[in-house]
Formats: C-alpha cells, structure tokens, sequence
C-alpha cells in the first residue's frame, strides 16, 4: 500500500450559482478547507512523500486569487459589472458555474500543472520524487459538504 499525505489549505471565497434554482444563485461565501492528497509507493531521502512545502509552494499564489474573491459564470447576466466593478477579485468561470467541484477541478489541474513545474526546477530547496502522484484535491464547502476530484 503507498504512503499518503495530505495538506489543508483555508480560504474564504464567494460564488454565484447562476444555475441554481434557489438561494445559491445570490452571492453567498465559504470558509473553505482544500485538501491535496499525495501518494507515493516509496519515501524520498528525507522520509517522505513530499515535503508539505511543495504542496504549498504550488499552489499558493493561484489560492491567492481565490481567497476573498467572488467567483462566477461568465454567462451570468451580472458578471460584466462585477467583474468591472472588483477587477482581480472576480475570477469568471467559462460558462460553467463555479460549484464546489468545478473549483476542486480547476484547483487539481491548477496543483497538477504546478507541481509538475517544481519537479523540473533547477533549483529546489526540497526534494520531489519522481513516483509522487496526487491521489485527489477536496474541497470542503461547509463544516458537513466537501466536492473533490481526482483522475
């Protein structure tokens, strides 16, 4: 069986559910928890899958564009003004409404891209062994509903 790991990273973010027939489709907000599972069949030279740096390393800055951002379709009859209204801080998804697990997998390819970025880095302050794979990313919407993918 491989070894897993897995980090937590918190941000608060809003969308629209301009699909929805009830509430959600008013902008609404989330303290959201992103899980990143990462599997490997041997540790590295240091004991580990990865060092819990890479992940956050990957992924920060893009989780930066999520966190105190409103996101929604950019069919929704309101996304122009938003998006002129709060620039950066709307982030539009392409006709697609941003449910929790359309984020979960935009936030794995995200991480997927990023990580295979580090492994090719020069210069690495960690390590990241070839035979790491990302298992899943879960995104937790409430403290009770989380949406993940995986490939």
């Amino acid at each position: 069986m491989p070894y897993r790991i897995c980090k937590t990273i918190d941000i608060e973010n809003g969308h629209m559910l301009s699909k929805h027939p009830d509430k959600c489709q008013f902008p609404h907000g989330h303290t959201r928890k992103v899980e990143f599972v990462l599997e490997a069949n041997e540790l590295d030279q240091n004991d580990m899958v990865c060092d819990f740096k890479i992940v956050k390393e990957a992924v920060e800055s893009y989780l930066d564009t999520l966190d105190h951002a409103m996101c929604m379709n950019t069919d929704d009859p309101a996304y122009t003004e938003f998006k002129n209204r709060y620039g950066d801080r709307v982030i539009g998804f392409q006709s697609q409404d941003p449910t929790t697990e359309v984020i979960a997998k935009t936030i794995y390819d995200i991480f997927e891209q990023k990580l295979n970025d580090y492994a090719v880095k020069p210069e690495k302050r960690y390590p990241l062994s070839s035979g790491v794979r990302i298992l899943k990313v879960r995104v937790w919407e409430t403290a009770t509903s989380w949406a993940e993918y995986r490939k």
